[in-house]
């Protein structure tokens, strides 16, 4: 079973959008937990779910199916987005501003009244079996003119706000996912506030909860705090060095210098 832990009626609203058939839009930054709630919340419905990571390249073949060939010659194959529709289980796009526009052609009758799939390739019009759910998700903090989300595509969601959560939630999703003590579990969440609070450098993201995570269990596999928090948190936020080397002393304020950390 997936752990989730709950920070405010974003399981409430899932529930409500799932049971009337709503199409549900996430929007929040890099690793607070949208990929992860998806998933408790299917397990919960007891629904399958086809998670689709979006890039450039992806193109609505990619979701809606394509024509193969076979031993026995040409098939159709359904992709996710078809396969959910068929079954009546949760197709969620993550990041889906990233996919190619064309996208958004075989998105829009399913994320309204309609809830049909056209696929002109088979001449196939699919009605949404019962359960089916389009859940899509993305960074508000990546949006630029060039990708963002059209009002009129976004106008046709049920739309929850994730952000990091609270230092006490935070602690029990660390002390949980890793299995560390409760005060490495604070110190790193300590850490991951006063990161985030940094104002004069020019971070793309801030600390992720996923990266709090990783950080517990490098540190539970034996690796100092210090080498633990510049593999597990530092480097992933930066690749220019000299902002890592100021990023470093934040930790050592929190976890002490190389020769005082255990």
């Amino acid at each position: 079973m997936t752990f989730y832990q709950p920070v405010g009626n974003e399981i409430e609203l899932f529930h409500a959008a799932a049971n009337n058939g709503l199409p549900v839009l996430i929007k929040g930054p890099t690793g607070c937990g949208k990929t992860r709630f998806v998933r408790y919340m299917a397990e919960q419905l007891k629904r399958p779910v086809y998670t689709v990571a979006c890039h450039d390249d992806l193109t609505a073949a990619d979701l809606v199916g394509r024509h193969l060939i076979g031993p026995q010659g040409t098939y159709w194959q359904d992709g996710p987005l078809a396969r959910a529709v068929r079954e009546g289980g949760i197709c969620y796009l993550d990041e889906v501003v990233e996919a190619r526009k064309d996208t958004t052609v075989v998105l829009h009758p399913l994320a309204d009244d309609r809830r049909e799939l056209p696929i002109e390739r088979t001449g196939e019009l699919l009605t949404a079996a019962p359960g089916f759910m389009l859940v899509v998700s993305y960074n508000p903090g990546y949006q630029s003119l060039l990708k963002g989300m059209k009002p009129s595509t976004r106008q046709r969601f049920v739309s929850l706000r994730f952000d990091y959560p609270s230092e006490e939630i935070e602690q029990t999703i660390v002390l949980e996912e890793s299995g560390c003590d409760r005060d490495l579990a604070k110190q790193l969440v300590s850490l991951a506030t006063a990161l985030r609070n940094l104002k004069d450098h020019d971070l793309e993201e801030a600390a992720s909860t996923r990266l709090l995570i990783h950080t517990a269990l490098l540190i539970g596999a034996g690796l100092p705090a210090a080498v633990a928090c510049r593999a597990g948190m530092i480097e992933p936020l930066s690749d220019d060095e000299a902002t890592v080397s100021s990023l470093m002393e934040v930790a050592y304020a929190v976890f002490g210098r190389p020769d005082e950390t255990r």
